[in-house]
């Protein structure tokens, strides 16, 4: 059976059916009464979308995200696009978060990894997010790991990466985003940068704390605050970071940094977060929540992605084909959120834990929320329910 929708009085759409095949005009009439315009919108635009998706999955993975984002920007290169596009994209109202000190519109941010050159704040901007963090970014430039390296499984409604770091550098980043602040011409966006900064491949560990620094000097003015990567399984090694005595080396430096820089250019120090793996072992994790308390840092970010790949629907033969790299998206939500558990019930409020793990809707939210998120980030749900993410979480989650 085919449907179209016609016109009708008073709100109301009238639905006619027809068999495709049959000799015979039969008709069949329904009324729709739609009380909220706006959610049968949503229900149109999330339609399309999937249709839309199913289209660039014929496609490689970080090919359809670079032709993706093009697009996006090229409509948003246009005023009256751009307005169309934040109308249909954008929460109706903000539902504002006081965190360590900046205000976020909303809670539900972009994590590190999607925007990595910072090559789509205005886009971004445009689509609602509460916060993006941009990176992760190095001192050096670098390629990452070889191509393919961006892989779906639909099925589970999950991505695996083995990208590697691959940016810029932290000089040509910075630039870019004093650029798209520069750009708003005496208007001030609402929209909170953070940057993710990590190592390059070739800096050995025990020089790591050098490459920290600089990424945090270098990009000081430009972002809102700052998250330390230590925990992607994508660098040969810098899990190894997340030990005690390593970390304990780097973060206390970047406070040093901090105080230093504050001092020098007259403006308040800049937040700094964990960025922490849902691999560790609980003993792990007290050694992160002691040191966190230790250094005095402002928040963790819980958590990145996993190497585990218990639980996939996907065929074991797929998976094996696909190789290393860190599984995120549905089948990571339940480690993540245990994760954030653990850690708020340790830190028992001193500090707020930003939950990133397979959120794509409502519900996750409050799931994370339930035990003691204080933000969100999405990537993969992003992906997967695409750029009225954040109109539907925030129009469901006050």
């Amino acid at each position: 059976m085919g449907y179209v929708f016609v016109a009708a009085p008073h709100g109301s759409a009238r639905v006619c059916g027809w068999p495709g095949s049959a000799g015979s005009a039969m008709v069949v009439y329904a009324t729709l009464y739609i009380k909220d315009k706006k959610i049968l919108q949503m229900r149109i635009f999330a339609g399309m979308y999937k249709v839309l998706r199913t289209i660039l999955f014929f496609f490689p993975a970080e090919g359809m995200h670079h032709f993706s984002m093009e697009a996006l920007r090229l409509l948003c290169a246009f005023g009256p696009l751009r307005r169309l596009v934040a109308w249909a994209c954008r929460p109706e109202k903000e539902s504002p978060r006081e965190l360590f000190g900046l205000r976020f519109r909303n809670p539900v941010g972009l994590a590190a990894g999607f925007d990595k050159n910072a090559l789509y704040l205005r886009e971004l901007d445009v689509l609602g997010f509460g916060f993006v963090e941009i990176g992760t970014v190095t001192p050096l430039a670098q390629e990452g790991n070889p191509r393919p390296r961006l892989f779906r499984l639909p099925e589970d409604q999950g991505l695996i990466n083995r990208m590697g770091f691959n940016n810029d550098g932290a000089e040509v980043v910075a630039a870019r985003v004093r650029a798209w602040r520069s750009s708003l011409a005496g208007r001030r966006s609402s929209l909170i940068v953070g940057g993710n900064i990590g190592k390059n491949k070739i800096t050995p560990n025990e020089e790591a704390w050098k490459d920290y620094d600089s990424c945090f000097r270098a990009l000081y003015e430009v972002v809102d605050y700052f998250v330390v990567n230590v925990s992607s399984p994508n660098t040969p090694g810098l899990r190894e970071l997340q030990e005690k005595d390593a970390l304990r080396r780097i973060l206390e430096n970047l406070q040093g940094v901090n105080k230093e820089l504050s001092a020098a250019r007259g403006v308040r120090q800049r937040p700094l977060l964990l960025k922490i793996s849902p691999d560790l072992s609980s003993g792990q994790l007290d050694d992160v929540v002691d040191l966190a308390l230790e250094i005095g840092l402002d928040g963790l970010v819980a958590t990145n992605t996993t190497i585990s790949r218990d639980g996939l629907l996907a065929s074991a033969e797929r998976v094996a084909g696909i190789g290393a790299g860190g599984l995120s998206g549905a089948p990571v939500r339940e480690l993540s959120t245990e994760v954030v558990r653990y850690c708020c019930s340790r830190l028992s409020g001193r500090i707020p834990v930003i939950a990133s793990g397979g959120v794509f809707t409502a519900a996750d939210v409050r799931e994370k929320q339930g035990v003691g998120a204080a933000l969100v980030q999405v990537w993969t749900g992003f992906i997967y329910e695409g750029p009225f993410i954040v109109r539907r979480i925030c129009g469901k989650v006050l």
